[in-house]
Formats: structure tokens, C-alpha cells, sequence
């Protein structure tokens, strides 16, 4: 994980909020070829779960909602961590947190960090969300939060949804956004942060048909990381038992991503059975009725809903984990650094090169760039040993690299080197385009 963090601040991945003040703990920003890469994950996402599907709409709602959304949905009341203080080194914990020894608030409670006992308060109750005001005036009425999740805006939108678009039941409704939660003890890079990106998607079904459509969205979405090029030996199931269930689950199944080390596996995504919850207490606390009326049959039900929520951040992270390799090159003595992105994700697909700065070489290879621009992210390179601007590439994840050579003036060819086998093929430069097409649509 430290050599995946080095090259994602080197190569312009992602970056430290605010890192010349310091830094903001555990916030990041996405740089050039981060954004590409989180960006590209998220349209896979929507193409998947929106444009290929006709049961299934889309949506962006408001980060900032009526105060009343989050009484209903239990957040105001019960979204809430144990914290636990240090009187002696000032540190915070979780007060779960397994690394802690013995009891916090007793003379046994040892802190992990100093390692002194009794030190540790005892555990009082965190509520996650942030909170602001809204309006001039700071005062109780005013009081609104950041969204902890973005599950909410598709609950209040159902009705809106389902009746300008005259969708029946079963169908979804899908959005990407931020999120933001008060971690108590966030960490791991992008693992766990206080402003993180969901993909989330809310299928309403009728009610006995729910645990049906969990085992397919169950089955869908793991097929979908496995398109994605994570490894199937990374991925598991990991379902949860009748103690570990939120209060508004009737099932759940987390997928999980071994990201190696002390994180090991850890989930990405989690598809639950959330039953009629969500718009039953809004309809309890709006008094709106959320109801479904199934004209064919005259039957009106509260539909129950199957939830796939999945972390973009958390499955950007296992993406460039999975893809990150170093390997020993025969004849040379450093190797190389790989990221074996899968093509349709990285954030840059072809890298051009001319061998040598004269002899027509940069103009060639300006063109076949400009040509490439039309369809995909491309990096002109002319500094440096024609090695290492392929090692660079390399490095970035991206697939081909196409180098005009002395030759290509003449026979009005290029190279076309590909990042994982290493194999050169030679090609028409006015193939080039169709050539890397064709390869990104395998």
C-alpha cells in the first residue's frame, strides 16, 4: 500500500486535501489521472445499471435535504459510533475498536496508542453527520445536514420517478454523489474517508418477490467487479448473520476485496433486502402516501425495496491494488512497475512517441495523437530514452504505446507495443485509430 500511495501522489492519481496547509485528515483529491480512473469506473457503473436496462432509472438528488428526511430514515437518532477519549496522549477511538485492552471508563481500559491504563473515558454515543445551518440566521430551525448516504434522495423521489416515467414494478432507480461522514478513526488511503462517492441503486419489488431479487442483484453485481478485471480469487460473498443485520434488513451480503495487507478483505459493496422501511417512515413522518397501485390487478402495496450500493472510492482503490505489479525485465536490471488496468478503465489508453525529435518524426506523431484525441485520453511523450518513456506508461496502466520510428516516413508505419505481453505489432498510421478501437472493444 505505501508503493501504490508513492505512485498515485507521483504520477498524479490522487493527492492530500489541502497538503500545502498540512492537510485535511483523511480527505483526497483526485488528480489528472485519478479522476480519469474513478470517472471511468463510474460510467461502467451507470452504463450497467442505467443505459443497458429498461427497468432501471437514474437520478441525482440534493446533497442538502429537509431535516425531517433523516429523522425518518432512523439518522438523526441512532446513526451513532462509541467514542472513546485518551486523558493521557489526547487520542480518539472507536469504542469497539478491538485493539483497545480491557474496558474503556474502568482502571483495566488501556489505551492503544500510549499504552497507559485507566486513561481511557468510557464510551459515549457520536452521531456521524455533519451538520450545518442553512440560511443567515444560525438557529435551531435552520439546522440541515450533509447526506451520510445517498439512498434518501431515491426514497422521497419514488412517486416523482415512477409516475413521469410510467415505470412499473419491478424497476430501480440508480444515482452516483458524494457522501459525507464523521469518521471517528478513518484511514487506509481512500478505504475509509469523510467525503466519499456512492453508486447506489434502489429496486422496488413487490413484496414476496424481495428475497428473489436479492440472490439475482447478489449474482449481477459480482459479476459486474469480476468485468471490471478484479481477480476471483480477491472476491467473496460475506453474508450477514440474523446479530449483524441493520435494523431495516431482512438480508444482506456484503462483496469483499482482499486488498492484501493489514487491511486484507474488506467490503466494497453491499446488497441488502431493506423491505418496506424506507417508504413506510416516510410516508409515517411526510404523511404522503409512497404506495404503488398495480392497475392489471387493482392492488395497491408499499413495494420493498433491494438495495446495491457500492463505494467508488473503495472499488477505485481495489482496482489500482489489483493492477499494481512490479516485474523483472531480462537485460535490465531495475524491471518495471505495471498497472494492469483493465483497458476500458485506464485513464490513459495510448501513449505516442517519436523516436527522435527531427526528421518529420514529432510532426508524424502530433498527428496520430490529434486523430486518437477524437475517442480517447492520449500522452504525447518526446523526453527521454524511448525505455523509459514506455516505462512511464507503464506505470500509469496505460495499454498501448505507438512510436514513430525512422521508418515510418517511408513506409507510412508505426509501432504498436502493448503493455502486458510486451508484443510490438507494426501497423498503417492511418489504422492507428481503428486499430486501438478495435483492441479497447475486445
Amino acid at each position: 500500500m505505501e508503493k501504490l500511495v508513492s505512485l498515485c501522489k507521483r504520477r498524479g492519481f490522487i493527492f492530500q486535501s489541502s497538503e500545502i496547509y498540512g492537510g485535511t485528515g483523511s480527505v483526497w483529491d483526485y488528480g489528472p489521472l485519478g479522476v480519469e480512473l474513478k470517472k471511468n469506473i463510474k460510467d461502467r457503473w451507470w452504463k450497467a445499471m442505467v443505459r443497458m436496462r429498461g427497468d432501471i432509472e437514474g437520478l441525482d438528488a440534493a446533497i442538502l435535504m429537509h431535516p425531517r428526511v433523516w429523522e425518518a430514515s432512523g439518522h438523526v437518532a441512532g446513526f451513532t459510533d462509541p467514542l472513546v477519549d485518551c486523558h493521557n496522549c489526547q487520542r480518539r477511538f472507536r469504542g469497539d475498536d478491538p485493539k483497545i485492552k480491557g474496558v474503556p471508563g474502568t482502571p483495566e481500559g488501556q489505551c492503544p496508542a500510549c499504552g497507559m491504563k485507566g486513561t481511557l473515558s468510557e464510551p459515549r454515543m457520536f452521531n456521524l453527520m455533519f451538520r450545518t445551518t442553512m440560511g443567515p440566521v444560525e438557529e435551531s430551525a435552520s439546522i440541515v445536514y450533509l447526506r451520510p448516504e445517498t439512498a434518501q434522495g431515491i426514497f422521497v423521489n419514488f412517486l416523482n420517478v415512477q409516475q413521469s416515467t410510467r415505470q412499473r414494478v419491478p424497476f430501480g432507480i440508480a444515482q452516483i454523489g458524494k457522501a459525507f461522514r464523521n469518521e471517528i478513526t478513518p484511514g487506509n488511503f481512500i478505504f475509509r474517508t469523510r467525503e466519499f462517492e456512492q453508486m447506489e441503486m434502489q429496486f422496488f419489488v413487490e413484496p414476496g418477490t424481495d428475497m428473489t431479487w436479492f440472490e439475482y442483484w447478489k449474482e449481477q453485481r459480482m459479476a459486474w467487479h469480476l468485468e471490471l478485471g478484479l481477480a476471483p480469487e480477491r472476491l467473496i460473498f460475506q453474508e450477514h448473520g440474523p446479530n449483524e443485520l441493520a435494523h431495516y434488513a431482512r438480508a444482506a451480503v456484503d462483496v469483499e476485496f482482499d486488498f492484501g495487507g493489514s487491511l486484507g478483505f474488506q467490503e466494497i459493496e453491499g446488497v441488502h433486502n431493506r423491505g418496506d422501511f424506507d417508504l413506510s417512515q416516510h410516508q409515517k413522518f411526510s404523511g404522503k402516501k409512497l404506495e404503488y397501485f398495480d392497475q392489471p390487478n387493482n392492488h395497491r402495496f408499499t413495494p420493498f425495496v433491494v438495495e446495491t450500493s457500492v463505494g467508488a472510492d473503495r472499488v477505485t482503490l481495489a482496482a489500482l491494488v489489483n493492477a499494481y505489479r512490479e516485474e523483472s525485465v531480462e537485460g535490465e536490471e531495475e524491471g518495471r512497475v505495471v498497472l494492469g488496468l483493465d483497458p476500458s478503465i485506464a485513464p490513459i489508453k495510448a501513449g505516442v512517441f517519436p523516436l527522435v525529435k527531427k526528421d518529420g518524426m514529432p510532426e508524424m506523431a502530433h498527428r496520430i495523437a490529434d486523430d486518437l484525441r477524437r475517442d480517447v485520453p492520449v500522452f504525447y511523450d518526446e523526453s527521454g530514452a524511448i525505455g523509459r518513456r514506455y516505462r512511464r506508461q507503464d506505470e500509469v496502466g496505460t495499454p498501448f504505446c505507438i512510436t514513430v520510428d525512422s521508418e515510418s516516413a517511408g513506409d507510412g508505419a508505426v509501432t504498436v507495443r502493448d503493455r502486458d505481453t510486451l508484443a510490438q505489432v507494426r501497423i498503417p498510421m492511418d489504422r492507428v485509430r481503428a486499430y486501438i478501437a478495435e483492441q479497447l472493444s475486445d
